[in-house]
């Protein structure tokens, strides 16, 4: 798909450009290189659709045409409400190499002069790992919930090891490559992981030693009362008792504080002063990244060791009372015996390497927590997911954003990627963040073809941008055994909260001094004043939106009913012995904030239970 004719059809490039825009295709190759298989043929399919309606209207191929042909065909289809949806699919991959080389040399993207130097860690590639070993303890996944566990059970004087997928980068590392190279490394599937259903989402996880805490915005919320109550009293979710202890020490951590003004960036402080003028609730939100330089990198890996990921703030403490960590090391089951007295129990793993090798580790206890994505497949391979809620209760926050142009440079790139909270509506199941991320990362996607989309890049720095995430009713499932797939279907509740959220977010824009707001509707990309906005929502359904998803959870959930819950109220596995679940699949319900505190609170309370009993 980097055939240069639908590069430049989308961009209006031609012959004379020698800057950025001509070296687009080839970036578009490293984009595409690091997506699996399938999307990568998706947006060949699309591609080729582009290129045989030119062909069949013009008698030639995009490549060529002259720039004004170009133009033509990308006005016609941009005319045919049907080809909307299968243009943006191609614009994604294109905005994230035209962001990046657009940015190269402007300095907006240099990494610092300095960094500290991570704390270290016992990690040993899986390649180097022996054929066969034993431990106390295996934990499958060390991002929120893994390293917790694994912290928590080598500090009690178990042999702990840890089994990662994806690889340990350093904050040295990030500062020495672009964004957009640390993307494909750092994201599973490239970040082209998607959830099917009537209205596709975007579901991006990381996949690296610290999982998505790696890749994650470093905002840190504290579990709603109303949430932990329902847990423990609604579903008899025993982990939910006590726990405010769990997130007092999951914040001690992680040095949660409120972040300061001084490094919000613009894109921050247009939201706080539109919030101000409608009179909303809204404030700094409050984050793991004390010393924050405002790179506005965090979902590619904090290049400055600001932000507390896992692998700087927890798996040290877990290195240091004797846990190891091998890396590069799928797992493929757990290893059950049945034979044992007193019924199934965990008796170890066997993981595969990056060479197709394998090999195994025997433990009596084993530690699920590679993500609320992955461990539905991992306990059906092994046997142990028979449970009818295995996979199922599925929560993602349905997510979507919008853009307002200022008349002033916002340069929203510049600051605190995740920096402002406008909670107005969280009661009503809608929480509102201003989020900025590197050019061409962002889910929100700029609006037109051809020329329209040049100018819209050439003036991205007048832009601000906000996104709003929905406390979601579970509707998604986990299926597959050996490849993840992702079912999800947004209920009409969270349909019209959808709709809400973008109505809110114009409306903070306009408050804030925005000349007009981008939508993200395609069949109405801007609008000048609420009147217009209510107007093109009137005429919009959720499927017309730009659509992502963070934070998946739910999916091995825990409580007391044996019929609904596949995990009981401690966090155990139902139907063996010896495994637990501390990833964000334990999660009763949508925990409706972003939920890092939330799992690495429900990692302690499962792995601290499970000590105590074991004395």
């Amino acid at each position: 798909m980097t055939a240069p004719g639908l590069v430049a059809a989308l961009l209006a490039t031609d012959e004379r450009d020698t800057g950025w825009a001509a070296r687009v295709p080839d970036r578009l190759g490293t984009v595409l290189s690091t997506m699996p298989a399938h999307a990568r043929a998706g947006l060949r399919a699309a591609a080729f659709a582009v290129e045989a309606y030119a062909l069949a209207s013009t008698g030639s191929r995009l490549g060529a045409l002259d720039p004004a042909g170009r133009e033509g065909v990308m006005r016609a289809l941009a005319a045919r409400p049907a080809a909307v949806a299968l243009l943006d699919l191609v614009k994604v991959p294109v905005l994230l190499a035209a962001g990046t080389e657009r940015m190269r040399g402007t300095g907006a993207q240099a990494g610092p002069l300095a960094v500290p130097e991570d704390p270290p860690l016992d990690c040993v590639p899986a390649t180097e790992w022996p054929d066969r070993a034993t431990a106390d303890v295996v934990v499958i996944g060390s991002g929120a919930g893994g390293a917790v566990a694994a912290r928590t059970l080598a500090r009690a004087g178990l042999r702990t090891v840890v089994v990662e997928e994806g690889e340990h980068h350093t904050t040295a590392s990030f500062g020495r490559r672009t964004p957009l190279d640390r993307f494909g490394a750092l994201y599973r599937d490239g970040g082209a992981t998607a959830a099917l259903g009537r209205s596709p989402l975007l579901l991006p996880t990381g996949r690296a030693v610290g999982g998505t805490t790696v890749v994650n915005s470093g905002t840190c919320y504290r579990t709603p009362d109303r949430v932990v109550e329902k847990w423990r009293d609604r579903y008899g979710c025993s982990v939910a008792e006590g726990f405010e202890a769990h997130l007092d020490g999951a914040e001690r951590t992680l040095r949660v504080a409120t972040q300061p003004l001084d490094v919000l960036g613009n894109n921050g402080l247009l939201a706080l002063a539109g919030a101000r003028e409608l009179g909303w609730k809204a404030g700094p939100l409050r984050r793991n990244a004390p010393g924050c330089k405002g790179s506005c990198q965090c979902v590619v890996g904090c290049p400055t060791g600001a932000k507390q990921s896992v692998q700087l703030s927890v798996l040290p403490d877990a290195c240091a009372a004797g846990a190891r960590i091998v890396t590069g090391g799928r797992v493929r089951r757990i290893l059950i015996d049945q034979d044992r007295p007193g019924g199934p129990a965990a008796a170890g793993v066997r993981v595969r390497r990056s060479d197709g090798t394998e090999l195994e580790i025997l433990s009596p206890l084993v530690v699920v927590a590679a993500g609320a994505l992955q461990s539905p497949p991992l306990l059906r391979r092994s046997g142990v997911g028979s449970h009818p809620g295995t996979g199922s209760n599925l929560s993602v926050h349905p997510a979507t954003s919008v853009a307002g142009r200022f008349p002033q440079q916002v340069t929203a790139w510049e600051g605190v990627l995740q920096s402002v909270g406008v909670e107005e509506l969280h009661s009503e199941g809608v929480l509102i963040e201003a989020t900025a991320t590197p050019p061409g990362m962002s889910s929100f996607v700029l609006p037109g073809l051809g020329r329209e989309l040049r100018d819209e890049l050439e003036d991205s720095g007048r832009l601000a941008t906000l996104g709003a995430m929905i406390a979601d009713k579970p509707s998604g499932r986990v299926l597959g055994r050996d490849r993840t797939m992702i079912r999800y279907d947004v209920h009409p509740r969270d349909a019209a909260r959808l709709m809400a959220a973008v109505r809110a977010m114009g409306q903070v824009l306009f408050a804030a001094g925005a000349e007009e707001v981008m939508t993200g509707i395609g069949t109405a990309p801007r609008v000048s004043d609420l009147a217009g906005l209510d107007e093109a929502l009137a005429g919009a359904t959720v499927g017309r939106l730009h659509l992502s998803a963070f934070h998946p959870t739910g999916t091995v959930a825990a409580g007391a009913d044996p019929e609904r819950f596949p995990a009981d109220g401690e966090g155990r596995l139902r139907g063996v012995r010896g495994v637990l679940i501390t990833d964000g699949s334990v999660l009763p319900s949508c925990p409706q904030v972003n939920p890092q505190l939330s799992i690495m609170a429900a990692a302690s309370a499962v792995t601290e239970r499970w000590v105590e009993a074991a004395r």
